[in-house]
């Protein structure tokens, strides 16, 4: 699989809604997204590719509370850094977050992930 698979595969084991970038309107608390913010991209001297990938991804978990948002992001850390298919650390601790058009509360991290290139 992918960086991208993985990294979808591991978010769903904390929390079943997951999407790229922005969640459709409407969608129910709890739900994480997730995009690229970054990353080093990695060439041999002879300008090939590796078999993986760098990727700065942050990820952002929605719910009602503060505490139901840090605790989600929380086991999502602890998921993405025992994760044997993608090797992640975070870049800093949560940031809150907040959308006025929903009123959500919620959590972000920027996780360094490096996963497989295919």
């Amino acid at each position: 699989m992918s960086l991208e698979e993985d990294l979808v595969a591991a978010l769903r084991t904390q929390c079943p809604r997951v999407f790229p970038m922005t969640a459709p309107y409407d969608t129910p608390t709890p739900y994480v997204v997730w995009q690229h913010v970054g990353g080093e991209p990695i060439r041999f001297l002879d300008n090939s590719a590796p078999p993986t990938r760098h990727a700065d991804i942050q990820i952002t978990a929605w719910t009602t509370t503060p505490k139901a948002a840090l605790d989600l992001l929380r086991g999502i850390e602890d998921t993405l850094c025992a994760s044997t298919a993608l090797q992640a650390s975070p870049r800093a601790e949560p940031t809150s977050a907040y959308d006025d058009g929903d009123e959500l509360i919620g959590a972000l991290q920027t996780f360094s992930v490096w996963g497989a290139r295919t």
